[in-house]
Parts: structure tokens; sequence; C-alpha cells
């Protein structure tokens, strides 16, 4: 039986990261998923551990804290990229070539399984890869930038108010409602839930740091042990009822990146 492809994958969306994994469990030519990642700073952090470096690695554009070309500026990635991306793929075919490909969402079958046989043909022929992170600069050229929200629009009372982000401490979900916590320690009800907000708001500015708290980088006062792998933090202004608020054990590590950027 030949060795399995031992691959990474860097994506966002658990939904569209499932499907790749379905769709690779099914090739006829084994590939082993050895990690997945949601943030580039889950993926760098993968990536310098992994050891030795992956066959490919599936890289989606877009990820939760980034762009994921901000890797190739922080890493030396050798393995064979295969891109990820709901873009146009007029503007991608420049870069069908050789180890670096791309895989429109929603992925299909048959394109996933020729670009590993691609894949598994250059690896016999021992054709040194190409500049993947010379490549990652100019398609990042064609990337439209992403905008985030500046303002939410809030009730009060009979008026309707605009928040600009500038003014946001953070969100809290609180009994299925959203409630919007200003710096001067007002509180407005938004129509979105947490997981929305995460989609739409600066991830170098907000952070996700629980099921119930999306707090900017500038409302986190202080930041404390709590156990041996949690962290306290401390918001300003202070949460009701002086809530503590936790980071969840699973993203310590990359809170800890996002901090340090």
């Amino acid at each position: 039986m030949p060795t399995p492809l031992r691959a990474l994958i860097i994506e966002d969306e658990p939904l569209a990261a499932n499907r790749l994994i379905g769709l690779l469990n099914k090739q006829a030519q084994p590939v082993e998923v050895v990690g997945t990642a949601e943030s580039v700073a889950e993926a760098e952090a993968l990536l310098r551990t992994v050891q030795p470096a992956p066959d490919v690695l599936f890289l989606d554009i877009h990820l939760a804290d980034g762009l994921s070309f901000e890797l190739f500026e922080r890493l030396e990635i050798r393995s064979p990229v295969v891109f990820t991306t709901a873009y146009d793929k007029y503007a991608l075919r420049a870069f069908k070539v050789n180890s670096v490909d791309y895989l429109l969402k929603p992925i299909d079958a048959e394109e996933l399984t020729a670009a590993l046989t691609k894949l598994h043909r250059q690896r016999e022929a021992a054709t040194p890869p190409l500049d993947a992170a010379l490549l990652a600069r100019v398609l990042q050229q064609t990337q439209p930038a992403k905008e985030y929200k500046t303002r939410f629009v809030v009730r009060v009372g009979e008026h309707l108010k605009a928040i600009p982000v500038e003014q946001i401490a953070y969100f809290a979900s609180l009994e299925k409602v959203t409630l919007l916590h200003t710096r001067e320690g007002r509180r407005f009800v938004v129509d979105y839930t947490l997981e929305q907000l995460e989609g739409l708001l600066d991830p170098l500015e907000f952070f996700r740091l629980n099921r119930a708290y999306l707090a900017h980088a500038d409302a986190i006062h202080d930041i404390i042990h709590y156990t041996n792998s949690r962290l306290q933090t401390v918001l300003k202004p202070t949460p009701p009822d002086n809530d503590t608020v936790l980071v969840s054990r699973e993203k310590v590590s990359t809170f800890k990146a996002w901090l340090d950027r």
C-alpha cells in the first residue's frame, strides 16, 4: 500500500474543512490529515510543530484573523500549496502550475483528485517546487480588501443611534441576546450573534474570548493566570455582576499570538 500523503488543512469554515476531509478520505491514493487550523495564528503554531513538513498544504485565503498570505512572511514554507478560495477562477489561472494549485469552493471531488494526481506525479519526478511565497504575494494583489463594519445602529427608546466601532469595548451574549458595551459603560442590544460579529469586525482589533464575550484589544486591561491552562481577562468597563471572563482553553495559544502580533 502506498505511503499516504500527509496533509494540513488551514480553513476557518468548519463545514468546508469537514467537506475537504471527507473528500480526501475517499481518494484512491491515501491521504492522512495530520492537522487543521482555523486562523493565521493557529496555522503558524501548527506549521512550527508538525514534523516532518506536510506533503501538501490546503490553504484558505481568508482566515478568521487575517489573510493566509501572512504565513509566507512569518515562515519558510517548502510544502506544495493548494489554495482554496471562492474567488473567480479566471483571476487564478496563472497559479494552476507545478506545485501550486487552487480549488474553488465548494470543492469539486474530481478537481481535488486531479490536483492530488498532479502532486503525486511531481513527487515521482522530483519536480522542484515553485516559490509559493512569491505567488502568494502576486495572488494577494488580486484580492479585494475586506471591509469591516464601522458603526452599529441601535435603538434608544423611539430613536435610532449610530455607535462607531471606535467607541465599542466589547460584545456580550446573555440569554440569547447580544449586548454592545461602549467604553463609557452604556449597553445596547444589537441584532447579531457573536458568530456573525466575528465576520463583521476587524480580527486585528477584536477577539472572541469565549462563547459569551467578543472584546476589543483596548478593553482588555489585565490578563491573569487563572489555572495552568486558563487565562482570565479583566475588561473595562467591568461586565455586569462582575462576571469572570475567561479565555476558552482551546483559544489560549491563539489569544497569546493575537496579543503579540
